[in-house]
């Protein structure tokens, strides 16, 4: 379904799970979809822990568009299309958000006006690949500012770097690079976790 947002119309595909607990909503990665095999297994998790699951097209891949839009259009894009979701098609009760890479990140930044019980982040990237030494291109105080639990799956070879687990934090590694193309692993940890959530 097309959700419209200040800055074009989202998309959504939505995976209902009959009598539902609660929902997690899903962003993609920068330059790539909602197909990202780490993201299906996400998805193949929720429904195994009874939640609705959603994936969510930011409005640039929906026009076409393969260059990120600049990161405030990002959240307020995936703000708008979650609150849509929230009103009229996710079940009631709590509410995980997270994606994969980018998608990670804006989860990250908007949590917390979302009121998210937790956050999933797929691929999470620290820093730019070859940057690791350079605290300014860091995104880990974006993580870091997250309140409700975490979970970061990372490949173990990721050229993006991996986050440190602290309190509230949990971290996976999985065989594989930044891709996360091992599925298997990635919905066992997701699955997981999930089931210590609830």
């Amino acid at each position: 379904m097309e959700l419209p947002t200040p800055h074009g119309p989202a998309r959504a595909h939505i995976h209902p799970v009959p009598g539902a607990i609660g929902s997690l909503v899903l962003g993609h990665g920068a330059g790539g979809g909602v197909d990202a095999p780490d993201l299906k297994a996400a998805v193949r998790a929720a429904a195994a822990a009874g939640l609705t699951a959603a994936l969510v097209e930011q409005p640039y891949r929906v026009a076409g568009r393969r260059n990120q839009a600049p990161a405030p259009q990002l959240d307020a894009a995936w703000l708008a299309a979650v609150r849509q979701l929230r009103e009229s098609e996710l079940p009631g009760g709590p509410l995980i958000v997270g994606g994969r890479s980018a998608g990670a990140r804006v989860a990250c930044r908007t949590a917390a006006e979302l009121g998210a019980r937790a956050v999933l982040c797929l691929a999470f990237p620290v820093h730019p690949p070859g940057r690791g030494d350079d605290p300014s291109k860091s995104r880990l105080p974006e993580l870091d500012a997250v309140e409700a639990p975490v979970l970061v799956v990372q490949g173990e070879s990721d050229p993006f770097g991996r986050p440190p687990p602290r309190r509230g934090r949990t971290v996976v590694l999985v065989p594989g690079n930044h891709s996360l193309r091992s599925a298997a692993e990635v919905e066992r940890a997701v699955g997981r976790w999930l089931g210590e959530l609830f």
